[in-house]
Order: C-alpha cells, then structure tokens, then sequence
C-alpha cells in the first residue's frame, strides 16, 4: 500500500498524457484539456505543487458539479488594436488563461505590446508558467489574477480582497529567464496549516485572528485573515491587481467574487489581466542576453550571508527543478496519482 503522501517520480510524457486524459475524462475536448495540462504540468515541473495537477482535486469537483463549465470554449473579443478581452464563460482556469496569453503574444507580436482582460474565469494556476511560455517566446510580461477575499483591508475586521497573485517575465535568450510570482499575503494559509499540524506557533505578521488582531496561534489565524506583505503597501498593490485583473476587465471583484468552497456549484466569474512585451522590438537576442547575463552576476556576486545560500535571481529555483525533473521524472503525490488515474480511466 501506498503511503497516503507518498510520492512517485513519473516521465514528464507519461504526466502529460496522464493529465490530458484525466481531463478529458472530466468532460474537456481534447485541445482544452492539453492547454490545462500545459500550465498545471509546468507548475509541477517548477516544484510548485500545490498549484501543479494536484488541483485536480479542486477542479474535478467543481467541473463534476458544474460549477465550472467543462464544455466552455473561451472567446476573444478586440477592443483596440493593442487591446483585447476574453470571455472565459465560466472554462477551467488554466484554459481561459492559455486563450489570453496567446491572444496577448498575437497582439504584441504585431504592435510590440498587448494588454488582454480576462472574465468569466476561474483559478487559473501559478503566474510562472504563463510567464515562462511567453519568454520562452521572447516577450516580457506582466500578469495577475483575482482571487477569492481571505485578506482584510489595513485596518478592517473582515476579509474583503483576495490574496491576489502577480507575476513579472523577462526573458533571457539562454534560458535562464527572470520569473517572479507572488501572491499579497505574507505567507500562503498552507503554510499555516502545516504550523498548526506541527502544533508550532507562528509569526505576528502572517495572520491575524476573527476580529482583525495579529495572531502568534495557527488556529486563531485559520479563522481569521491573512496579512498582505508590507503592511499597508500589500494592501494597496492587492487592490491594484484586482482593480486590473476584476473592475477594469468586468469580471467581479473584492467580495463580489464568489468562494468556490463555499459555493462551489456557482461561477466564481475571476478576472485576469496580461500585458506582454515583445522583447524583440527592444533589441537582438545577443543584446538582451548579454545585459540579462550581466544583470544576474551582479547580483550573484554579492558574498552571502550564508556560504550554502547565495545569492538567486527569481526563476532560478524553478528552472533548475524543471532541469532535474525533466532528468529524473516529476514527483507526484500517492492521493493525486489516483485521482488522476481514476478521471482518466472513464476515457475509453
């Protein structure tokens, strides 16, 4: 028997098909199932498993209870030479995603620039991977995503905003790309969870408790919200992305985005935004990879504190996962192996 957290390395075309098919056993068309595939794998291959096919879970549930559409096939709509919308019409995440980084890389590869307003979605997945298909494209890009309200306003006693993700790109023609994806709070409510299954305390600055104080104790902080990064200037930048990524694209926004745990039958109806950069109007692949080379030995060679932690630029540990993983074979955990298995098998 497996052990319920074991994991099992498995070939990266073997996970691929695996996903496509657990998808398609989900209800999704063969296309839409492989643009999932691509980000939620990529995520898996960057080490970000939490955000990788593990959400199948997540996503099998709602797609089975048709709170997310399994048959939506997203529109692109233009609204100006550099500017277009895509109505996700209630699609998984990751594809209404897909459909607005490619119609971005479209527009961007004709005007140098594309900014593409995302509705009618659903969690998307990690920034990373978007980031990373479009520098492997050569186009820089900025991209964020709404989310469901776990974060007070500074100085409120309830949750009004989402931990909104934002992620930045710029591409290094080598392949050593910059890649930075964040969310708002100090720390992911994972991270406390796992404290409180440590019985360990935490830090002040992570969460506060029910009635909007700073907390040290992990269940106090799971009842109550979680802290944006920098104070006041979390908060401000969390309601930037959402005013992007929800108001400006006539998605929902703050708490008028629907909670898919509890109401996971209904549309959540997110929003995302994505401005990309062709990097090629800028200058030669020669040029950019010699100032991106030169940008991150600067930084390397600061001496570190530590002599077994130097100094990284972000995108370095992800791409140095996907290396190995690529090598030895992504890990996948015993229970999403199985769910996997299980969605897949409904494929004849």
């Amino acid at each position: 028997m497996h052990n319920k957290n074991e994991s099992a390395d498995v070939a990266l075309e073997d996970l691929r098909e695996l996903g496509r098919l657990a998808f398609q056993g989900l209800g999704l068309a063969p296309e839409a199932a492989e643009q999932v595939c691509q980000v939620l794998v990529l995520a898996d291959l960057f080490g970000l498993t939490t955000h990788g096919l593990s959400r199948i879970e997540s996503y099998g549930e709602r797609l089975e209870s048709g709170g997310i559409s399994a048959a939506a096939e997203p529109t692109v709509e233009a609204l100006a030479p550099a500017i277009a919308r895509v109505d996700g019409r209630n699609a998984v995440g990751p594809l209404v995603g897909m459909t607005a980084l490619e119609a971005g890389m479209k527009i961007a590869r004709q005007f140098g620039i594309g900014l593409v307003l995302a509705r009618g979605s659903n969690h998307f997945g990690p920034v990373s991977p978007y980031s990373y298909i479009a520098a492997e494209q050569g186009f820089a890009s900025i991209i964020g995503s709404n989310a469901t309200t776990t974060i007070a306003p500074s100085g409120g006693s309830d949750a009004r905003l989402g931990n909104s993700p934002l992620g930045f790109g710029v591409p290094n023609p080598d392949g050593n790309h910059f890649m930075l994806d964040m969310a708002m709070s100090v720390v992911a409510r994972a991270k406390i969870r796992n404290a409180l299954a440590r019985q360990e305390s935490i830090p002040d600055n992570w969460a506060t408790d029910v009635s909007g104080r700073p907390t040290t104790d992990p269940r106090a902080a799971l009842d109550g919200f979680l802290l944006p990064i920098g104070g006041h200037k979390g908060y401000g930048l969390a309601l930037v992305v959402d005013l992007l990524a929800g108001l400006l694209s006539n998605a929902a926004y703050l708490t008028h985005v629907k909670s898919w745990v509890d109401a996971p039958d209904e549309p959540q109806n997110l929003g995302h935004f994505f401005i990309l950069i062709d990097t090629a109007r800028l200058g030669s692949a020669g040029w950019l990879q010699e100032r991106m080379r030169d940008f991150a030995s600067i930084l390397h060679q600061s001496p570190p504190i530590e002599p077994a932690s130097p100094v990284i630029v972000p995108g370095e540990i992800e791409l140095k996962k996907m290396r190995r993983y690529l090598h030895e074979g992504v890990p996948v955990d015993a229970a999403t192996r199985r769910l996997l298995d299980q969605y897949a098998s409904r494929v004849a």
